[in-house]
């Protein structure tokens, strides 16, 4: 059973900088994409940041620019840089990963790690 565990959430002034870490219990190179969601207070979690197997990335266009989504397959884990914080980016972040195996999705969270950024 691979378990993804987030660190890194910290309360911050806008304009501040923070590094999220996803660690797996599992190797993420099996992992075929690895994404950051976060989830507002009264709102729908959302994706963030997705990063495949390949290195390719994307993001939602409130955070481009200014947060990059980065794994280490050595350290089975992933990251996301966030820089120029703002307050709506206020919400617990969450780590998941993505596999096919045997021809089956297989879905991971992690328990979420919480980012309040005050104006």
């Amino acid at each position: 059973q691979v378990q993804l565990v987030e660190s890194g959430g910290d309360l911050v002034q806008a304009g501040g900088s923070l590094r999220l870490s996803c660690a797996a219990s599992g190797s993420t190179a099996s992992f075929t994409a690895m994404d950051w969601y976060r989830q507002a207070p009264g709102k729908q979690r959302e994706l963030v940041a997705t990063i495949t197997s390949g290195g390719s990335t994307s993001y939602i266009d409130s955070v481009k620019g200014r947060f990059t989504i980065s794994r280490d397959n050595a350290k089975n884990a992933a990251y996301l840089q966030m820089n120029s914080l703002k307050p709506e980016d206020t919400g617990v972040y969450y780590c998941a990963a993505r596999a096919i195996i045997s021809s089956r999705w297989y879905f991971y969270w992690g328990q979420g790690t919480q980012v309040t950024v005050s104006s």
